[in-house]
């Protein structure tokens, strides 16, 4: 094969859609990494350190993140418990079954409920940072 043959071939290759992978955890035998006091989480898919990625998340009982903001556009499903979410606009309590979808950049503080706390889905559109706001 001449040159100019191999590189169609390796063009071709590239334009052909990349195969995907079934992925399954189980929320019974998941095993969560604590990540800072009151927060673990079980990675499902991508890196938190690289982005983007999706997560189980849980928050402790009465978990206070404090006003923060983080880079990058997250989204929020809440599997059991209540994410408590509050910015300018109000306060939502947000709970299972329900979603919430925050703006990389919006100032806002979040917790988890007083008795059960939460349990819920996280995908964010890049690395997690937390930014905390005085």
């Amino acid at each position: 094969m001449n040159r100019q043959g191999l590189v169609e071939r390796v063009q071709r290759f590239k334009k052909q859609p990349k195969k995907r992978e079934l992925t399954f955890v189980s929320g019974e035998t998941t095993s969560f990494k604590e990540v800072f006091p009151g927060v673990s989480k079980a990675l499902l898919w991508g890196s938190e350190e690289t982005g983007p990625y999706g997560a189980l998340t849980k928050f402790s009982p009465g978990f206070d993140a404090g006003m923060h903001t983080h880079t990058n556009d997250s989204r929020i499903v809440v599997i059991k418990g209540a994410y408590l979410y509050r910015d300018n606009t109000g306060e939502k309590r947000v709970g299972p079954g329900d979603f919430i979808s925050i703006p990389g950049g919006t100032k806002h503080w979040s917790g988890g409920d007083s008795t059960e706390g939460a349990l819920f889905l996280e995908e964010v559109d890049g690395k997690f940072d937390l930014i905390p706001v005085m």
